[in-house]
């Protein structure tokens, strides 16, 4: 029989900020998604944040399970650390869960230091995988009980049940406070079922997601996807290179699959417009063509619009008539790692590009349309001056590029930051750089350094570490920064009012 708390426990107010819970009965686990800065300081500028989906999917299969949990999404709500806490003990649950991302990690921790000493915590995400010594000997992690690394869905699952279940968890640690050590469960037989659960099964309740659907700036119902888990690619700057994520397994979900969870966003939210966040689905040829075949069969083009994350060269070797089939499909942006507009740092990334090569294909997909939205990196290490002009000139001319073109072209440009786990971070350990030095972030407002105050809003995601990696200083480069934020967000008015 379930248990009762007091209703008298919550405002409605705190209630309305837990997605997903029931909040009259006890909570076996709230899922916390920390603040990127602590906006008891500073109130939340921002827009819109991408939605918690990793989280989403596992409170859902959790509640599948029978389970009571909910999802505290302190980012989107612009909460700041002691109302995050103080929302986590006035809910009282069994176990907290904080998914570990570089640029919160410290927030999270702060966070987990203020809670009641009777709630458990449990940890996932790539910090708590690239350093998990770290985060088992921090004393305001003193109350975790398990470290889940990969994919958490069936072992999350597990140890709401039953926290003794973490001996016989693979991937899962803890650290025993009395012998001070690290200790990790051992499996009895294969470990597939923990850690590659099988995506097409998986499914994914919108009710843990405060910010998705939303209403789009067009007017359309818009909804994020994950279509795919996992990368094969070893970009040097990205924590999730598959070289050093051994334990999750590559795998896309059927384009049926997809289609359903299309179709069943637009029965009951009316959504038009979807986003496949994840990098593989333009990624891979294979996937391309199967899911491009499914597209067809369902006539997705005549119904809904759809942007997704593609690779570069892998877009390159595609001939003109799968670009066209693209379109006619429904694609409508394409966001694409340009990240440098010298040869030699992509050489350095492992991005197996050229700007030539991206030239190219952004020129073939605005031809029909399609728009682009290009990542770039400033600052990266070994970074000359001359490789930041030759990027700064490249985003010039993928401008220019647009501006002749149906399709448009957006700019969304940042400074280099080494995260954990990923090879360049372990590279520059091996030369002598200080890894908690690499892991003290900063903010930086680029409306200081020449953006437009209305774009403000975007400055939640700029974070440096204010060391310089390149020949360039960073004040330098933020300056530059601030020159491309001002320059977008002018053509993006523009570009607005032509439509209008």
């Amino acid at each position: 029989m379930p248990v009762q708390i007091s209703t008298e426990d919550t405002t409605s107010t705190d209630r309305d900020l837990v997605a997903g819970a029931n909040p009259h009965r006890v909570i076996d686990c709230l899922f916390v998604n920390a603040p990127l800065r602590d906006y008891d300081l500073r109130p939340r500028v921002n827009d819109y944040t991408l939605p918690v989906l990793g989280m989403a999917y596992i409170a859902t299969y959790a509640a599948k399970q029978g389970y009571n949990v909910g999802i505290l999404d302190a980012e989107a709500h612009g909460l700041g650390i002691a109302r995050t806490a103080a929302i986590v003990n006035t809910f009282k649950p069994r176990w907290a869960a904080f998914n570990l991302l570089a640029p919160t990690y410290e927030i999270s921790a702060r966070i987990a230091a203020a809670l009641d000493p009777a709630t458990l915590v449990m940890v996932g995400g790539h910090h708590a995988q690239a350093d998990p010594d770290r985060v088992l000997t921090d004393p305001r992690f003193a109350r975790l009980e398990a470290l889940v690394v990969g994919e958490g869905e069936t072992r999350v699952a597990a140890l709401l049940a039953d926290v003794r279940r973490r001996t016989e968890l693979p991937k899962v640690m803890w650290r025993d406070r009395l012998l001070e050590t690290t200790a990790a469960g051992i499996p009895h037989g294969p470990t597939s079922r923990w850690l590659s659960p099988d995506i097409n099964a998986l499914t994914l309740d919108r009710r843990f997601l405060p910010q998705d659907p939303y209403r789009a700036g067009d007017g359309r119902m818009e909804a994020n996807l994950v279509c795919s888990r996992g990368c094969p690619y070893e970009c040097t700057f990205c924590g999730a290179a598959a070289s050093m994520n051994p334990e999750v397994k590559i795998r896309a979900r059927d384009p049926r699959n997809i289609i359903a969870e299309m179709d069943q966003l637009h029965d009951t939210y009316g959504c038009t417009a979807f986003r496949a966040v994840d990098d593989l689905f333009l990624g891979t040829r294979r996937i391309i063509h199967t899911a491009l075949n499914a597209f067809a069969d369902a006539r997705i083009g005549e119904r809904y619009l759809w942007d997704a994350t593609g690779r570069i060269n892998t877009l390159d070797h595609e001939d003109d008539t799968v670009l066209d089939q693209l379109r006619t499909n429904g694609l409508r942006e394409v966001a694409l790692g340009i990240e440098s507009g010298s040869a030699r740092i992509l050489k350095a990334m492992d991005k197996r590009i050229t700007p030539e090569m991206t030239l190219r294909v952004a020129r073939r997909l605005m031809e029909r349309g399609i728009r682009v939205k290009g990542y770039f990196i400033l600052g990266y290490p070994g970074e000359t001056r001359a490789d930041a002009m030759d990027t700064l000139r490249h985003i010039r001319e993928l401008w220019e590029l647009s501006d002749r073109l149906e399709g448009t072209f957006r700019a969304s440009a940042f400074t280099f930051r080494p995260y954990p786990g990923s090879p360049i971070f372990n590279t520059l350990v091996e030369q002598g750089w200080d890894p908690e030095a690499m892991q003290t972030y900063q903010d930086v407002d680029l409306t200081a350094h020449g953006a437009d105050e209305a774009m403000r809003g975007r400055d939640e995601f700029n974070f440096a570490t204010g060391q310089q990696y390149g020949e360039v200083p960073p004040p330098q480069l933020y300056d530059w920064l601030g020159d491309i934020s001002r320059e977008q967000h002018e053509r993006n008015v523009t570009a607005k009012a032509a439509t209008a």
